[in-house]
């Protein structure tokens, strides 16, 4: 790798930390009057400013992405999309350059997204602050031992997490899911004994668990699909500007009512459930072959 692409990532790297540092000035104030005046018609005042920052944050780190990388980001599918439904986005998870590109490609496309965040990183330094200002969905998962200890603790989780996503009934939002749990590598690959070529086995039960704390609010899913014709990047190989495309293809449809059910206790739901996404990752899978085979006859 050259003297330039370093400089580059650099440049590109210090640019991200300068529009967050520049981003957070006025989100902090606004946090802090959410947190002190907690009445409807002020949350809703700093929710839409809150909101505004945060757009207006992805939106400068396209700009700056879009002039100083030469990553060409082809995105095809259905492009139908709006910011006032209530959308669960899936996809499969290979880099961190992943969410980089699902901020640039969809911001004002559909609501704000938002991720389930373990309750402890609320008190990560800035990000904790942000996070829990522009509202994303903190929760705590019982382990087996915790709940063997304490029986009363079962359920109490997507108890708290629906409490906590009450507030999007009026308010359209987007929660990402990474169902793969983790990212990528040939390594996690052959240790699962994964039966799809390119994607690790999905974990059904995080798909559940958000559509049961949603409680029904979501109405559509956002199937995205990434892939990187160079082979998957590092954050250090992008912001170096050494990817050259980035390929996303979209498909949605309808989420029945009937997919918000008792995942941990109902064994007939659980295995309906299962069978669901197995099926969405194995056309994943597919469409993922297709695109390997378009871009190689390219």
């Amino acid at each position: 790798m050259s003297i330039f692409h370093h400089f580059l990532g650099v440049v590109t790297t210090l640019l991200f930390i300068i529009t967050t540092v520049i981003a957070f000035i006025p989100l902090f104030p606004l946090a802090l009057t959410k947190w002190l005046l907690p009445f409807p018609g002020c949350q809703k005042y700093c929710d839409r400013w809150l909101d505004a920052i945060a757009r207006s944050w992805i939106s400068a780190n396209s700009v700056h992405q879009s002039w100083l990388l030469p990553t060409a980001v082809k995105v095809e599918g259905d492009l139908d999309l709006r910011r006032d439904e209530w959308y669960l986005m899936i996809a499969n998870h290979q880099s961190w350059v992943d969410i980089l590109m699902l901020l640039r490609v969809f911001n004002h496309r559909i609501p704000y997204v938002k991720f389930f965040l373990k309750k402890s990183l609320i008190w990560v330094p800035l990000l904790g602050v942000a996070w829990w200002a522009l509202d994303f969905p903190f929760m705590r998962r019982y382990s087996k031992a915790e709940l063997a200890r304490n029986p009363a603790l079962k359920g109490r989780d997507i108890e708290e997490t629906r409490r906590a996503c009450a507030k999007y009934r009026h308010n359209p939002v987007t929660i990402i899911n990474f169902l793969e749990g983790t990212r990528f590598t040939p390594e996690k690959h052959r240790a699962q004994g994964s039966p799809y070529a390119h994607l690790l086995i999905p974990r059904a039960g995080g798909m559940a668990f958000a559509l049961t704390a949603m409680d029904g609010q979501l109405h559509r899913l956002l199937d995205v699909t990434l892939y990187y014709p160079d082979g998957i990047p590092s954050y250090w190989d992008y912001v170096c500007g050494r990817v050259r495309q980035v390929q996303i293809h979209l498909r949605q449809r309808p989420l029945p009512a009937d997919w918000v059910g008792d995942y941990a206790s109902d064994a007939d739901f659980r295995a309906r459930f299962q069978q669901w996404v197995n099926e969405l990752w194995r056309e994943k899978d597919e469409r993922l072959t297709i695109m390997a085979k378009e871009s190689a006859s390219h």
